[in-house]
C-alpha cells in the first residue's frame, strides 16, 4: 500500500510544481485574423547586455572556493604623440590689421620726383663755355654759341649746341675728335657764363643782365633798379624758351628764373 501512495505523493508534487513554472511564467496569445482562432506567441527575450572585456589575469581561488581571475597589474604604456609644428615669427612681424579700410599697395618701381626736382640745363646762344680737351691745348679754350645755337672749334668746325646739356656736347666734340684728330679724346664743357635774362616794362631800368643762379623774378626787378610807379606787384608775364617750345604765362615774384628768360612787368589799372 505504501508503494501506490507514495507514487501518488510524487506525481502530485510534480503537477503542483510544474503549475507554479507555469504560473511564473506568463502567457501572450494573439489572434489570428485568417481563422480567428488565440495563438499562443512567446515573449521576445531582451539581448543580455554586452560587459567590456577586461583583460584576464591568472586565475586564483577566492572567498568560499570560487574561482576568480586577477587583473594584470596596470602597467605604463607608451603612446607617441606628435609634437607641435613651431612656426618662427621675425622680431619685425606685423600682424595686418582686422577689417578696414585699407590704404592701397604703392606703386612699386615708380619713384616720385624731389619737389626742387629742376631738370638739366640745356645750352642756347648766349652760353659761354669752358672746353677742355686732355692733351689738346689748341683746342681747350672758352667759346660762345653763337646766334644759332653752334659753338665753332679748331679742327673739327662747327658743332650744334642748341638744346644740348654739357654731357651731351662734350660727347659730340668728342666723336669729331675721334675721326681722325685724336686718337682717344677726353672732353669736359663747362659753363662759364650763362646766357643773359632780359626784363622789360614798368621797371626803372629795363634792358639785359647777366644771370644769376638761383634768381627769382623778385631779385630780377631789383637788379633792374625796382619797380616804376605805376607797375603792378602781384605778377609778372614770363616768356621762356625750351627745346622745341615756347612756355608764356603769368608767374609770382617768387618764381625762379632761368637763363635767357624774358619778364615783363605790367601795368597797374589803379
Amino acid at each position: 500500500m505504501r508503494g501506490p501512495r507514495f507514487l501518488i505523493v510524487i506525481l502530485a508534487v510534480t503537477l503542483a510544481l510544474g503549475g507554479c513554472m507555469r504560473r511564473s511564467e506568463p502567457q501572450y496569445v494573439m489572434i489570428d485574423p485568417a481563422t480567428g482562432q488565440q495563438v499562443a506567441v512567446m515573449p521576445q527575450q531582451p539581448a543580455p547586455m554586452m560587459q567590456p572585456s577586461m583583460p584576464q589575469g591568472p586565475r586564483e581561488r577566492g572567498l568560499f572556493g570560487q574561482i576568480a581571475r586577477r587583473a594584470p597589474p596596470m602597467q605604463a604604456q607608451a603612446q607617441l604623440v606628435q609634437a607641435p609644428q613651431v612656426i618662427q615669427v621675425p622680431r619685425n612681424y606685423a600682424a595686418p590689421p582686422v577689417g578696414g579700410p585699407y590704404a592701397p599697395a604703392p606703386p612699386y618701381g615708380y619713384a616720385a620726383a624731389p619737389a626742387n626736382y629742376q631738370p638739366a640745363y640745356t645750352l642756347d646762344a648766349g652760353d659761354r663755355l669752358r672746353i677742355i680737351v686732355f692733351g689738346q691745348d689748341g683746342i681747350s679754350n672758352s667759346y660762345i654759341v653763337d646766334a644759332g645755337g653752334n659753338v665753332t672749334l679748331p679742327l673739327v668746325g662747327t658743332i650744334p649746341a642748341r638744346g644740348y646739356n654739357t654731357q651731351q656736347l662734350a660727347q659730340a666734340v668728342a666723336e669729331r675728335l675721334r675721326h681722325g684728330y685724336v686718337r682717344e679724346p677726353k672732353v669736359t664743357v663747362e659753363v662759364e657764363a650763362y646766357r643773359p635774362f632780359f626784363i622789360l616794362g614798368e621797371v626803372t631800368n629795363p634792358g639785359q643782365y647777366p644771370y644769376v643762379p638761383n634768381m627769382t623774378v623778385e631779385t630780377a626787378v631789383a637788379v633792374a633798379g625796382g619797380f616804376g610807379p605805376r607797375a603792378s606787384k602781384s605778377k609778372v608775364k614770363l616768356t621762356r624758351n625750351l627745346p622745341g617750345q615756347q612756355m608764356r604765362g603769368d608767374v609770382p615774384l617768387s618764381f625762379q628764373l632761368s637763363p635767357g628768360d624774358t619778364v615783363v612787368v605790367g601795368e597797374r589799372w589803379f
